[in-house]
């Protein structure tokens, strides 16, 4: 309304990005005090090695499955190269990515509907990425003003059906008066309004491009504050917070529990370590985190589990809130473990509320008070599968390892999928997860028949996998909440929406016998090389005996055969450690003890 009365019209976009990049640029100035994104070379190597790896998790615009595939594929080398992928990565214009692909490759076979097009198009490899690109074919081929070419693209773009018609009609006159034979002219303004419904204009995809670049430029050279920041802007988001988590233990950062010493309110990177935010912590709301950094720039680090209790009480400290503090390990650091902080915490707490305490005389168990705190009995800390569940609990994720981390090997091993990726493959996709259930919800058929809705995990994300009545019957017993399993079934799409119809599960109590009854298969081909690798695969097996056979896998005839000696193995984690030494992981892997096999 306010358009068509002639008033200016502004949209201002917020971006969370933006606070992104002035947060890790913040951060990096600690060590470069002179840095500024500003000011960064916009062909930096590294960005477009990352680039090009799809390696683009967290990065504006550039983050999803579909994205990363096409970016693959692309391998941008260029500032150009980006405005290209974020504008044909559109619903407009998105269908000619293939074409656009197979172009770059081979520019001199692009074919025009008319040659006006190939002074328009060329610069895009003969593909429509550009409202200006509308407008310039209609100035071209219809004569059109400028005025009136932004007039067909403001029809396009805003579906404005009516005036579409409109413009349609003048848009086939003028080409009719510019010599253009009409149904190139129709098939001209057809693909022009299937494009233009959704596409950039150049300039919006160029400003895009610099924040993207900037982005990815952060994380290429200054992985760890970019990765503090990024965390920061999702802290209250367990599952984007869990998958950028894993991403930094796979790149090798460490990252540590929060720190009532070290940490923030925020994600801080410092000495090497991302150190989670105290915001993450249940109950440590934003007033309650400010007072502790507060109190603890005024008068110092706190010295001691007693000191903490003593300075932080009067502040609004309260026993759920140290408990969470206890159980995310942000206290670890100070005089005790875990286990004697949360054996004896609701005591410190009744201490340090006392107006007045006596130096040498108060004590819990008869002992004297040290000069740290109180002195309790030694006991013996929570194993690290303990310690990751309570700050599951505190925190959302586990912090310290995920539980399935150690078996990380037999997900290599059996070549399961990652959650994460599920959301990548078509519908009834055959899957296979190594996963741990959070929760299991029973139901009941018109049948009167149980079955259940299992919410499963892996270090990449969450899902969930119904479970029909005949095999929930035979499991039902075994899925509680964190159990490992080895699921295999196939995937289901509803509205986009990636679950699993399971077909079989495996307790972890059973993984020795399910391995003992699949087979070791090696990928190999009919080379001389090969050969040699065959010889020593082979010794290698006859180390570990065992009951599960060997097979190989001619990836060039595609048949699977035996070794011309017999060879069962023991399938077990050292087995693959110590074999992953010499074998790509790529290369072996378990099949089923039922495929035909020549001998």
């Amino acid at each position: 309304v306010l358009e068509e009365l002639g008033l200016l019209k502004m949209d201002f976009l917020g971006l969370r990005n933006l606070t992104i990049i002035r947060d890790a640029e913040k951060a990096v100035r600690e060590t470069h005090p002179g840095f500024s994104v500003e000011k960064i070379s916009l062909d930096n190597p590294a960005v477009y090695d990352l680039i090009s790896k799809g390696d683009t998790s967290g990065v504006f615009q550039l983050e999803s499955d579909g994205m990363r595939n096409f970016l693959t594929q692309l391998k941008p080398r260029s500032m150009e190269d980006i405005m290209t992928a974020l504008a044909i990565y559109r619903p407009g214009p998105v269908d000619s990515i293939p074409e656009y692909l197979k172009n770059r490759q081979h520019p001199e076979k692009i074919k025009y509907l008319h040659p006006v097009l190939k002074e328009i198009l060329s610069p895009t490899y003969g593909c429509m990425l550009y409202q200006e690109q509308v407008m310039q074919i209609c100035r071209k081929m219809a004569g059109f003003s400028y005025a009136e070419a932004d007039n067909v693209r403001y029809a396009m773009s805003k579906k404005k059906t009516a005036l579409m018609q409109e413009e349609k009609k003048k848009f086939l006159e003028g080409a009719a008066q510019h010599h253009i034979p009409s149904e190139i002219a129709e098939q001209v303004f057809a693909q022009m309004e299937k494009f233009a419904e959704y596409a950039f204009n150049k300039s919006h995809a160029a400003a895009y491009a610099r924040i993207a670049y900037q982005t990815a430029y952060l994380k290429a050279n200054h992985f760890g504050e970019y990765m503090a920041a990024l965390m920061t802007s999702v802290i209250s988001d367990t599952g984007k917070l869990a998958s950028y988590l894993e991403e930094c233990r796979n790149a090798g950062l460490v990252v540590s529990p929060p720190d009532v010493n070290v940490s923030s309110w925020n994600f801080l990177f410092r000495d090497g370590k991302l150190y989670f935010g105290l915001l993450a912590v249940k109950g440590m709301g934003r007033g309650l985190t400010d007072k502790m950094l507060a109190e603890r720039k005024k008068n110092g680090k706190f010295t001691g589990f007693l000191d903490f209790c003593k300075r932080m009480t009067p502040l609004g400290l309260f026993k759920k809130t140290l408990e969470s503090l206890i159980q995310s390990g942000a206290l670890d650091n100070l005089d005790y473990n875990r286990k004697q902080l949360l054996t004896h915490y609701e005591r410190f707490l009744i201490m340090s509320n006392a107006q007045t305490i006596i130096d040498g005389q108060m004590s819990l168990f008869g002992e004297t008070e040290s000069s740290q705190g109180i002195l309790l009995p030694q006991m013996e800390d929570y194993t690290l599968a303990e310690k990751s569940e309570l700050e599951k609990r505190s925190c959302g994720m586990y912090l310290s390892g995920h539980p399935l981390e150690e078996w990380q090997w037999l997900r290599q091993l059996l070549h399961c999928q990652e959650i994460h990726s599920l959301e990548t493959l078509p519908n009834r996709a055959p899957v296979r997860l190594l996963c741990m259930v959070q929760s299991c919800r029973k139901l009941r058929t018109k049948n009167s028949d149980e079955m259940c809705i299992l919410r499963l995990e892996d270090t990449s994300g969450s899902t969930e996998a119904i479970v029909f009545p005949e095999l929930y019957a035979s499991v039902r017993y075994q899925l509680q909440e964190h159990a490992v399993l080895v699921l295999n079934g196939t995937l289901s799409r509803k509205q986009e929406k990636a679950g699993i119809h399971c077909g079989k599960i495996y307790h972890q109590q059973q993984f020795p016998a399910m391995l003992e009854s699949m087979r070791l298969c090696l990928k190999v081909s009919h080379t001389p090389e090969d050969s040699r690798l065959i010889r020593d695969f082979s010794a290698f097996c006859r180390k570990y005996p065992g009951k599960s056979d060997v097979v190989l896998y001619f990836t060039d005839s595609r048949n699977y055969a035996y070794p011309k000696q017999n060879l069962s193995v023991d399938l077990s984690e050292l087995f693959f450690r110590e074999i992953s030494e010499f074998i790509s992981p790529e290369k072996i892997g378990c099949i089923p003890g039922n495929l035909e096999t020549k001998r």
